[in-house]
């Protein structure tokens, strides 16, 4: 596709009649893109043959002026379309992240304008974005209407509140619904005392150790639960 891939012709084309009027000098939206893009090839660090894994957490500085343009136009918005492009590049790759993928933009003031720099780590938190190639991960896998996460920490919240590792839009389920812990001895679900209660095969449960394929049920949504493999590496 030339000078742009598609992790940055996705993101320009997305954005383009919004960022003409906004963005006519300093740093553009998809320069940044491609520094993030940047930054996460050089961070990959194979684990295994079939396992890269990348940073899943960004963080741009920006000259004053190119802050104060991203904050006009939308700082959120720019890190969220950063992110989805993050984990299309991801899906691309082959690589693997150990947490949520989350971007933010930060101020610099001995930077120039049109200058920038990303820093980037690996940070574990209680979800993981799953990319294709991920199905011989150690880590449980949720899948809810088709998004997949990775049970990386030792508790995950699912619930409709902001405050969940887990947000699922069902005005069904309660704001902290129901909390899955893995073990040694499995993953154990618990429900939160959430108004509608939590289903395992139809049958409402107060706690319960799930077994592969399991399906739970909050409010109109089905999550299906997945074992991870056992591996001997881990990051």
């Amino acid at each position: 596709m030339g000078v742009l891939d598609r992790f940055e012709k996705g993101l320009e084309n997305a954005m383009q009649g919004a960022f003409a009027k906004t963005f006519k000098s300093g740093v553009k939206p998809v320069e940044i893109a491609s520094a993030v893009r940047r930054e996460c090839d050089a961070r990959a660090a194979a684990v295994d043959r079939s396992r890269t894994v990348v940073p899943n957490e960004y963080s741009v500085a920006l000259s004053p002026t190119d802050f104060e343009n991203i904050e006009q136009w939308g700082s959120d918005a720019l890190a969220h379309e950063l992110e989805d492009a993050l984990r299309d590049h991801a899906e691309r790759q082959r690589y693997s992240f150990v947490g949520a993928v989350k971007v933010e933009m930060t101020l610099d003031e001995t930077l120039s304008t049109g200058r920038l720099a990303v820093r980037s780590r690996s940070t574990r938190g209680p979800v993981a974005p799953v990319t294709s190639h991920d199905h011989h991960s150690r880590y449980p896998l949720l899948d809810i209407d088709g998004e997949r996460y990775h049970l990386t920490g030792e508790m995950t919240v699912v619930g409709r509140g902001s405050e969940s590792d887990i947000v699922v839009d069902d005005t069904g389920v309660s704001r902290q619904h129901c909390r899955f812990e893995v073990t040694d001895q499995g993953t154990i679900l618990t429900d939160l005392g959430s108004t509608n209660g939590t289903l395992v095969e139809g049958q409402r449960i107060t706690e319960v150790t799930l077994v592969d394929g399991n399906a739970v049920t909050v409010g109109r949504t089905t999550i299906m639960y997945w074992d991870g493999l056992p591996v001997d590496e881990d990051l």
